[in-house]
């Protein structure tokens, strides 16, 4: 493959359909982006593979909002990986790449790096918000931690929130290409069925802990469809989803060639921060002058820093609070 074909696909997300069986789908690469997103923090290495799936699953399942909508996704525990945050800001114009960004919190002392990462999770919740405009009340769904990957608990999320069967194969990890040095590469495919009408479970539960699988809201040919796209992603090899030497159309067709598929525009990628010194200052706009004293450092400014891209800001306390804005806080507020 040349290098011109790699860069194309580089951070991007390909939307596809396979028309023999009512499947719609994603192939994600996240090169440039992932790296980014990892090398601001420095995590212990399970941690990095949690942020790394995470934005992956965020990456593929974010693709299909609507311009200015936010998906966020977010895994909290009570094992030594507390929570794991990722945001999808989709494009603000057609053309324009959609911006990720991920956060981590972790216990360091409770911490055991040879671990195997979902493990660290512990008992907690999946959660998946989106976020349609500032006039518009959050969308949100939740539920437990289970199945032993991220990717399983997505799954389980979308069989039991929104009874769409859906199917994740994700591969990720420092990779060096020749000539260059390791650096985070990422890839994955979803899957998902398309309902012919309003969902349903078609019997009981049998997913982990009493939730539904997505076997279990299909039957006759959608349930023949859906096994036959499974058992031909399982198919499909580590390197394949990193790539770069496999593109995702030649991915496609090597997986799905009888199942007739067809792609669509892919969405471009990029690593991407709302935070700015005017957000902080709204932030701290709910606060008195006494409570922006108790924040003032002993070099006399108040300092913020964002979890997820790294800035660090400083501010004259002065110039920050309801009072220092000549206003009272329910004004602020309002």
């Amino acid at each position: 493959m040349t290098l011109s074909a790699q860069i194309a696909w580089d951070d991007t997300v390909l939307p596809f359909q396979l028309d023999r069986s009512d499947i719609r789908g994603r192939v994600a690469r996240l090169d440039s982006t992932l790296e980014r997103l990892l090398a601001q923090h420095d995590y212990p290495a399970p941690i990095e593979a949690l942020v790394a799936e995470a934005a992956l699953l965020t990456a593929m399942i974010g693709q299909t909002l609507k311009l200015r909508w936010r998906l966020s996704l977010q895994i909290r525990g009570n094992g030594p990986a507390r929570l794991i945050a990722t945001d999808y800001f989709a494009p603000a114009s057609e053309g324009a790449p959609a911006q990720l960004r991920a956060y981590a919190s972790f216990d360091s002392e409770r911490m055991d790096e040879s671990a195997e990462p979902f493990s660290l999770i512990g008992e907690g919740y999946f959660a998946i918000i989106i976020h349609q405009g500032r006039d518009m009340q959050p969308y949100q769904g939740i539920t437990p931690i289970a199945g032993g990957s991220l990717c399983a608990c997505a799954e389980t999320y979308f069989a039991q929130s929104e009874q769409l069967p859906t199917r994740f194969a994700v591969s990720f990890g420092p990779e060096a290409l020749k000539g260059e040095r390791r650096k985070w590469r990422g890839g994955g495919v979803m899957l998902q069925h398309l309902p012919k009408a309003s969902p349903h479970a078609q019997g009981d539960a049998t997913g982990e802990g009493g939730l539904l699988a997505a076997t279990d809201m299909l039957e006759g040919d959608e349930a023949e469809n859906w096994n036959r796209a499974n058992l031909l992603l399982d198919t499909v090899e580590p390197d394949e989803l990193l790539g770069p030497a496999v593109q995702p159309t030649d991915l496609l067709l090597r997986l799905f060639h009888e199942e007739a598929p067809r792609v669509f525009d892919a969405q471009p990628l990029a690593f991407g921060c709302t935070c700015s010194e005017a957000r902080v200052r709204q932030s701290l706009s709910i606060y008195s002058a006494r409570d922006i004293a108790s924040m003032t450092t002993a070099e006399g400014t108040v300092t913020a820093d964002c979890q997820f891209c790294g800035a660090h800001y400083v501010l004259d306390p002065a110039t920050v609070g309801f009072e220092a804005q000549g206003g009272s806080g329910d004004e602020q507020r309002g």
